[in-house]
């Protein structure tokens, strides 16, 4: 598969690993800038304090994993510093026509998930941008009290449009110098709910001439009437995010606001909103400072809010928790676990630069947390039929280790019977040079011999077939005196070994078998439709066969199908009686050149 992206070079799985936001909270803490807080009701406050704020418009996704580990991870980190560290939840909801409670719980579960908590010495640190509309409206009042701020009447489209561009200067509003009392008037009468949607807009007071487009007198409350998730239809005014953000955080005493690069352009503006409260007395230092990280471009996959909601509700995937998705909840229903997920971020760093992640490094990242812990079974995918024709009645018991280097774990017991299922792929009429597996009787030679895995040596004698012509089953003879373990058993040499469950006992189960979305790897690239890039063979379900131990398993629970690769018991549709296996990841990558 074509890995070649109009992107900056790829970042692999043994880069260095970076983290720049240490050196600047380092330095913070030798310097005390942020020493000595008390918080609004006079206690103190820790010297490092970040926040997570997603906005509860969707479903999370593997970028914001990211910054869930960094922003929680850091807190984490310094938790045990002089002053101290936490971490607050914050949902930034102050768009009421996208925002939904669904949305919220969803991001509380994926952070709890993700082993993150937001209590700190028991007080519990999860704010809504909701929770500050009062203030934040009486800040906007203080601001045109001050000059800083004044009604526009423009329709959107012209403000947009005298905003002008990277070349020309915007146009001052002919509203621009309303005074004071009339700014103020026109504000409350639309908190009052006077006005219609986008009849009018507060904007703050900057520089129309302003190189940075961002300060070109942004807008900071728009009216909608729309009914909140939490404050129902109290307002019809509602700020803007970056009005909001940086005030929140003052608000909430965050010292390293982190937020990824798209936001470094407004910076400034953070700053300025910060910087004008404080020189009118609303605000006291220190106040938070913005730094920015370069977001996680994922190959092969769409993180983009839009393209996620689109690829939801056009069905081109089965909902959020599609297994194909990077959302944080697919992920999880796709076997990766919360010990990958921060595997995976601590291998890529945090790095001012852009640079692309390729899918394999986050696939290995699951492999590595999955190979030491989880037991293994044997599972059979292709079911060919397998009839040993001197075989006795009597079941032969077998066993194996659950985990081949955790001796702890024990062993799990099956049983060998004449007839068996077995991998069609370990069956080859005509065998090519180098397979060692089945294959019949050729040119007056007898058939291969193999080993049944923890069971007895095999000799191929015959086929089976139906009136197309079809293999239907595969006839065998064993020799009693070669079962693994046995005085004896490895006087036979042979080169094959291959898997089996026993046709008698096995559990049949449906087996999801999960590719890679897209076969791009960069199908938002520049003049790509994303949804032309969609692989067509990114599912697939069949039946398989599995080894009656795993009878009886719960939910989420993962296992390594030996020789195929990782799976799990699936979080919604697995049920005891009707067992449902997702594909995790291979053994190995299956997408290397």
């Amino acid at each position: 598969m074509s890995k070649e992206l109009n992107t900056p070079t790829e970042t692999s799985a043994n880069a260095e690993v970076s983290n720049f936001l240490r050196q600047i909270i380092d330095a913070d803490c030798a310097n005390g800038t942020y020493l000595d807080r008390l918080d609004w009701n006079h206690q103190p406050l820790p010297q490092v304090i970040t926040r997570f704020p997603p906005e509860p418009n969707g479903y999370l996704h593997i970028g914001h994993a990211k910054s869930i580990c960094l922003n929680f991870g850091l807190a984490k980190d310094y938790a045990n510093r002089p002053g101290g560290a936490r971490c607050h939840l914050r949902f930034d909801d102050t768009n009421p026509s996208k925002e939904e409670t669904e949305y919220v719980d969803s991001i509380i579960e994926a952070v709890h998930w993700l082993g993150f908590d937001w209590q700190s010495n028991g007080q519990d640190c999860m704010f809504y941008a909701s929770d500050y509309f009062d203030q934040l409206y009486g800040f906007a009042e203080l601001l045109i009290l001050h000059s800083h701020a004044y009604v526009d009447s423009q329709s959107a489209d012209l403000i947009q449009k005298n905003r002008g561009n990277f070349n020309e200067q915007g146009i001052n509003s002919p509203f621009r110098n309303r005074s004071n009392d009339e700014n103020l008037s026109l504000f409350r009468a639309m908190k009052a709910g006077e006005y219609g949607d986008g009849e009018h807009v507060l904007r703050l007071k900057i520089d129309m001439s302003h190189p940075n487009l961002v300060l070109r007198d942004p807008v900071i409350y728009r009216i909608r009437h729309a009914h909140h998730h939490r404050t129902g239809n109290t307002w019809c005014i509602y700020p803007l995010y970056d009005f909001t953000h940086c005030i929140s955080d003052a608000l909430e005493n965050i010292t390293h606001s982190v937020c990824t690069l798209e936001f470094e352009n407004n910076r400034p503006l953070y700053e300025w909103i910060l910087l004008t409260l404080k020189n009118i007395g609303a605000l006291t230092n220190p106040l938070p400072h913005q730094h920015e990280f370069a977001r996680l471009n994922l190959t092969y996959a769409i993180t983009s809010k839009r393209k996620l909601l689109e690829l939801v509700f056009e069905k081109y995937v089965e909902g959020w928790d599609d297994p194909r998705l990077p959302t944080i909840v697919g992920l999880r229903r796709r076997g990766y676990t919360p010990q990958s997920l921060q595997l995976f971020c601590d291998r890529i760093g945090v790095s001012k630069a852009d640079s692309w992640i390729d899918m394999s490094v986050l696939e290995q990242a699951l492999r590595d947390d999955l190979d030491p812990q989880v037991e293994r079974v044997m599972a059979v995918l292709e079911p060919l039929k397998l009839i040993i024709d001197n075989f006795q009645e009597q079941p032969e018991p077998c066993s194996a280790p659950k985990h081949p280097h955790r001796p702890e774990l024990g062993r799990r017991e099956f049983t060998l019977t004449k007839e068996l299922w077995i991998e069609k792929s370990d069956l080859m009429v005509e065998p090519v040079k180098g397979f060692f597996r089945l294959y019949p009787p050729q040119n007056g030679q007898a058939g291969s011999r193999v080993r049944l895995r923890y069971g007895f040596v095999i000799e191929c004698t015959s086929l089976e077939k139906d009136d197309q012509g079809l293999i239907t089953a595969v006839h065998v003879d064993y020799f009693p005196d070669s079962k693994s373990g046995t005085p004896g058993s490895d006087q036979y040499k042979v080169k094959g070994n291959i898997h089996w469950v026993s046709a008698s006992n096995a559990i049949a189960v449906e087996i999801r078998l999960y590719d890679r979305l897209f076969n791009d790897a960069n199908p938002a690239g520049a003049g790509k439709d994303f949804l032309s890039c969609i692989n067509p063979n990114s599912k697939s379900v069949i039946t398989g066969y599995l080894e009656p131990s795993l009878k009886n398993i719960s939910k989420e629970q993962c296992f390594q199908f030996e020789r195929h690769g990782y799976f799990v018991a699936d979080r919604v549709d697995h049920q005891p009686e009707q067992p449902v296996f997702n594909l995790a990841v291979g053994l190995k990558d299956q997408w290397k050149k």
